[in-house]
C-alpha cells in the first residue's frame, strides 16, 4: 500500500495512481460481467453477487487495506474490494470456477466468496455480517498485542439488522478497537427494500448514540469522496484505537445475484437510473474533463485488460479440478498428542480431588503454561466470584484482566469473538465459557457451526484454537435452561471435538488435550458433579488424557454398558449392586471422548460380552446413544445375543420439580432394571 495522503481529487492526485485506479475499476467491471457467462456454458460461478455500482467504496477498501498489518474481512459482493487489495483476475476467477488452486478455499466455498488467508484477507461465512464479530474478536488481540493495524469489515446495509453485528459493534465500541466497519449500502437485502429493515434512511445512524464510535458517511459510488472517507477513518482509528463505520451510499445497478430477478421488483425509471449512476463511466469521464488522460491512453488501458482476463481464463480454465478423495481432509486439525500418560489411565496416589477443583487448577496451569491463553465468558470473573459454579475463581486475580475477563451476556459475541481473535495469532489458546448453562448456549449456534467448518472451508488455512466449556446436564433442579444436555445436537456437525468427563482426573487431562490442541473443541462438563464425592480422584499436576480413548471402568463378561458423563457413576452403581445379588459380571465403558469416538473399545467390549446397554442423560430418542447404537449394530451384530438397549432421558424437556426430574432422568434403578431385562434376553 502507498502512502495516503490527506485529500485525493481529480486535479490532485498523481497519474500513476490514477491509472492504476482505473485499470482495477475496469478490471473488475470486466470479471463481474463476465461471471454470468461462466454459469450458462455450465463452467462454474453457479453463485454470483455482482457489485456493479459499488465500485468507489470497494475500490477504497482495497486501497487502504495493507496486507502487513491489518486484516480484511470482505464479503460475498466484494470483488472489486479484493482485487483492490492485490487479488490477480486469475485468482479471482479460479474462485469463481471453484478450482482446486482457489487460494480461498479450493472449491470448497460458496464462489464468489474471495479470500487470500495468508494476507489476512479472511475467508468468512455465507451468512450475512457474521463476520462482523469476527473482525471484533481480531480488533481485541490487536489491542492486547499492542498491533499498529486495524480490522476491516466490510458488508451489506441489510446486515445491520442482524443481531450479531449490533453485539459486533457494541463490543467494538466498548472495549474501544481498532475496527472500521464499512457498511455498503444500495438500498435492498435482496428484494426487501431498506425501509422494511429499519427506520433510519442511513443505518449507521442506528448507532449515534454509541461512545467511544464514530460515523462517517460517503458517496461510494464515487472514488474520491470514498478514498478520503476511508483514510480518515482508517487514520482515525489508528490515532485514537476506536472503532468507526463508514457508511457508503451505493447503487446497485444489477439483481442481487444470479438467482434473483430484480425487474420483478425494480422499475423501469429505477433501472435507468442506476445505470445513469454507474461509478465507472463517471471516473472515466472526470479523467477525460480535467485532461488528466487522453481517449487513447484509457482505450489502452481497457485492451490491456481484455488482453489481461483472457490470459487470466485460460490459466484458470487449466487449474485442477478439486479431488473427491479431499473431501475427509483438513475436518480438524491433528490434536496435541498426550504422550505423558497415553492410555490416559493412571492412577495416582495422593489426596483426591473434586472435578470443580480438578478444572481450576488445570486451567491455571495452562495459563501459566501459555502465556496466550485468554478466558472470557459471562459472569466469568469479578472480584471473588469466578463463573456461576467458580470454575475460574482467582484466575483474573492472578493472571489480570487482559487474559481473563467477562463477555456480555451474548453468547454468540463470546463465540464470534473468540474465532475472530484466534485469527490474529496460530500461538493464542482461547477457553471460553460459552454459557452460563449449557441449555443456553443456542444463540451461540450460528457462530459455533461456522468455526467448525472453518478449517475445511479454508482448506487448512485457518483453525479457531478454541476450547468452549459448557455446564451441562441435570440433576440439580434446575429445570429448563438448567438441566439440559445439548451434545446430541452438536454431535451432527464435523470440524468439533466433544468430551464429556465424569471424573476429577478424566476432567483435568481432557481440558489439558483441549487447551492445547489446534481446532474446536467442546468441552462438556457435568455440573452435578463439580462437587461430588463419587468423582474425585487423585489427579497428577501433569495429567493428560488423549481424544478419542475409553477408559474401562469395570471389567466384566456379560454385559457391556457404554456410557459418560453423570450417568457413568449411575451404571458403576448398577453394575455393582448386579454383581452382589448375582452371578453375572458388568463392563462399564466411560467413552469420554464422543468425538473422536473410541469405536475400537466400544467394539471390543461388546464382541466380548455379546450385549450392549447405551446410557447416557441425554434423550434416547435421537440422543447420541442412538449413534453408538448404530455402530455397534453395523460393526458387532454377529457378535451380539440381544438387541442393543438404550437408557436415558424421557422425550420431553426436564421438569423443574425433583418429582418431575425424577421422572424424566434416568437413574440407577432404571439402568438396573434394563441391566435385568437384556441379561434375561
Amino acid at each position: 500500500m502507498t502512502e495516503i495522503p490527506k485529500r485525493f481529487s481529480i486535479k490532485t492526485t498523481d497519474r500513476k495512481t490514477l491509472s492504476r485506479w482505473f485499470h482495477l475499476l475496469v478490471l473488475g467491471r470486466a470479471l463481474d460481467n463476465r461471471a454470468p457467462n461462466y454459469l450458462k456454458q455450465a463452467i462454474g460461478w453457479s453463485y454470483h453477487a455482482p457489485y456493479a455500482g459499488h465500485d468507489g467504496i470497494q475500490l477504497a477498501i482495497g486501497q487502504v487495506f495493507d496486507r502487513s498489518t491489518d486484516h480484511l474481512f470482505p464479503y460475498y459482493r466484494d470483488m472489486l474490494t479484493c482485487l483492490s487489495a492485490g487479488l490477480t483476475a486469475e485468482e479471482i476467477i479460479l474462485n469463481g470456477l471453484s478450482k482446486d488452486t482457489d487460494i480461498a478455499s479450493g472449491g470448497r466455498h460458496m464462489s464468489n466468496h474471495f479470500a487470500k488467508p495468508e494476507w489476512n484477507i479472511h475467508n468468512v461465512s455465507s451468512c450475512t455480517g457474521n463476520h462482523a464479530q469476527h473482525a471484533t474478536g481480531v480488533g481485541r488481540a490487536m489491542k492486547k498485542y499492542r498491533h499498529k493495524g486495524v480490522a476491516i469489515c466490510s458488508q451489506g446495509e441489510s446486515s445491520v439488522s442482524e443481531g450479531y453485528v449490533y453485539e459486533a459493534i457494541n463490543g467494538a465500541s466498548n472495549e474501544q478497537l481498532p475496527v472500521v466497519f464499512v457498511i455498503q449500502d444500495n438500498g435492498y437485502g435482496i428484494s426487501v427494500p431498506k425501509a422494511d429493515q429499519t427506520a433510519n434512511r442511513k443505518v449507521a445512524n442506528n448507532f449515534r448514540g454509541f461512545k467511544n464510535l464514530r460515523i462517517i458517511h460517503c458517496n461510494g459510488k464515487d472514488v474520491f469522496d470514498s478514498m478520503n472517507a476511508l483514510a480518515e477513518a482508517k487514520e482515525w482509528v489508528l490515532k485514537n484505537q476506536k472503532p468507526c463505520i463508514v457508511q457508503a451510499n451505493c447503487v446497485r445497478i444489477h439483481s442481487h445475484s444470479n438467482s434473483d430477478r430484480h425487474e420483478l421488483y425494480r422499475d423501469d425509471y429505477e433501472l435507468n437510473y442506476v445505470s445513469e449512476y454507474d461509478p465507472v463511466g463517471k471516473f472515466r469521464r472526470l479523467l477525460l474533463r480535467y485532461k488528466r488522460f487522453t481517449e487513447d491512453e484509457l482505450k489502452a488501458i481497457e485492451e490491456k485488460v481484455k488482453k489481461e482476463v483472457l490470459e487470466s481464463h485460460k490459466k484458470a480454465m487449466a487449474a485442477p479440478d478439486p479431488d473427491p478423495a479431499s473431501i475427509r481432509n483438513f475436518i480438524l486439525p491433528e490434536p496435541y498428542q498426550a504422550a505423558a500418560y497415553p492410555e490416559g489411565t493412571h492412577v495416582h496416589d495422593g489426596p483426591k480431588k473434586k472435578l470443580i477443583e480438578a478444572l481450576n487448577e488445570t486451567l491455571k496451569a495452562e495459563f501459566r503454561h501459555n502465556p496466550d491463553t485468554y478466558l472470557w465468558g459471562q459472569d466469568i470473573a469479578h472480584k471473588e466470584k469466578g463463573g456461576i459454579f467458580n470454575v475460574s475463581k482467582g484466575m483474573q486475580q492472578e493472571f489480570g484482566r487482559e487474559r481473563v475477563f467477562n463477555a456480555p451476556i451474548a453468547e454468540d459475541f463470546i463465540m464470534g469473538t473468540a474465532n475472530g481473535m484466534s485469527r490474529f495469532d496460530k500461538k493464542i489458546r482461547i477457553v471460553v465459557e460459552g454459557a452460563e448453562f449449557a441449555d443456553y448456549f443456542w444463540p451461540a449456534m450460528e457462530q459455533l457451526v461456522g468455526s467448525t467448518h472453518d478449517y475445511w472451508r479454508s482448506k487448512g488455512q485457518f483453525s479457531p484454537n478454541i476450547t468452549v466449556r459448557l455446564a451441562s446436564g441435570g440433576y440439580i433442579g434446575g429445570g429448563l435452561y438448567h438441566s439440559q444436555t445439548i451434545e446430541g445436537a452438536l454431535s451432527t456437525l464435523p470440524g468439533i471435538r466433544i468430551v464429556y468427563p465424569s471424573f476429577a482426573d478424566d476432567a483435568a487431562g481432557l481440558l489439558r488435550t483441549s487447551i492445547r490442541s489446534e481446532g474446536l473443541t467442546l468441552f462438556m462438563e457435568p455440573k452435578a458433579l463439580y462437587n461430588a464425592p463419587v468423582a474425585a480422584t487423585p489427579v497428577p499436576d501433569d495429567f493428560e488424557v488423549p481424544f478419542g480413548k475409553a477408559r474401562i471402568r469395570l471389567s466384566g463378561n456379560d454385559l457391556s454398558v457404554i456410557t459418560y458423563g453423570n450417568t457413568t457413576h449411575m451404571c458403576i452403581e448398577a453394575a455393582r449392586k448386579l454383581s452382589e445379588e448375582s452371578e453375572y459380571s458388568i463392563e462399564v465403558v466411560d467413552i469420554r471422548s464422543l468425538v473422536p469416538l473410541d469405536r475400537e473399545a466400544v467394539i471390543r467390549s461388546v464382541k466380548k460380552t455379546g450385549k450392549a446397554l447405551v446410557v447416557h442423560e441425554d434423550k434416547v430418542f435421537s440422543g447420541f446413544g442412538a449413534e453408538l447404537a448404530a455402530i455397534i449394530t453395523d460393526a458387532a451384530f454377529e457378535f451380539l445375543d440381544g438387541p442393543v438397549r438404550r437408557v436415558g432421558s424421557t422425550f420431553t424437556p426436564v421438569g423443574f420439580n425433583r418429582i418431575l426430574e425424577k421422572a424424566i432422568l434416568p437413574d440407577t434403578e432404571k439402568i438396573l432394571s434394563a441391566m435385568k431385562a437384556l441379561l434375561d434376553y
